[in-house]
C-alpha cells in the first residue's frame, strides 16, 4: 500500500475562495478536495491518502521558509511514500506554490514529491519540469479530471517506487 499526503490551497482544500489567501496552515487525515475524486484511482493502485495539509496561497508567500519548514516537519512526522501537490489547475500562485513545495519535500527530506497542474503555468512548468514530475491536468472547468487524476495517482506511484523517469515520455508530464 502506498501512503500519499496531499498538499492544497485553500480552494482545493474546502476552506476558504480565491481571495481568502491568509487561510493557516493546517492537516487533517480525513480526505479532502481532489483525493475524494481519485478514491477509485486510488483503490486501483493500492494507494491510500493518509493526510491532507492545507495553506493558503498567501499563508505561504508571506513566509515561505517556515511554510515549508513547517510542511516538511509534517511530512516527516506522517511518513507517506509521496506527497502530491496540487492538482493547482490554472491558478499561478497555487502552481507556483506546488512546484516550489514539491522541489523543497524532495531535497530536504528525501520523500519523494510530484506537483499537478495545468499549461497555462508555462513558466512555473518550464523552471520545474527537470527537477521534478508535473502532471498535466485541465485548467479549472475543462474536460478530461478523471484522466488526470488518474495519471496523478500513476505519477505518485512511479515515484514512490522511484521509476519516474519514463512519465512525460507516457505523456503524463510535462
Amino acid at each position: 500500500m502506498i501512503k500519499i499526503v496531499m498538499i492544497y490551497d485553500q480552494v482545493q482544500s474546502g476552506q476558504g475562495t480565491k481571495d481568502d489567501r491568509m487561510v493557516p496552515l493546517s492537516g487533517t487525515r480525513s480526505v479532502i478536495g481532489p483525493a475524494i475524486m481519485m478514491k477509485p484511482f486510488l483503490k486501483e493502485l493500492e494507494e491510500k491518502v493518509i493526510a491532507c495539509l492545507t495553506c493558503g496561497t498567501g499563508t505561504y508567500e508571506e513566509n515561505p521558509e517556515e511554510v515549508t519548514r513547517k510542511l516538511c516537519a509534517m511530512a516527516i512526522k506522517l511518513n507517506p511514500d509521496v506527497v502530491i501537490c496540487g492538482p493547482s489547475f490554472n491558478y499561478p500562485d497555487y502552481s507556483n506554490m506546488c512546484a516550489k513545495l514539491a522541489m523543497d519535500i524532495r531535497v530536504k527530506t528525501g520523500i519523494p514529491a510530484v506537483a499537478a497542474m495545468s499549461e497555462e503555468n508555462a513558466a512555473v512548468i518550464k523552471e520545474y519540469k527537470k527537477k521534478l514530475p508535473i502532471v498535466k491536468v485541465p485548467k479549472k472547468g475543462d474536460g478530461g479530471l478523471n484522466t488526470a487524476l488518474k495519471n496523478l495517482c500513476l505519477a505518485a506511484q512511479a515515484a514512490a517506487r522511484k521509476e519516474e523517469k519514463d512519465l512525460a515520455e507516457r505523456k503524463i508530464c510535462y
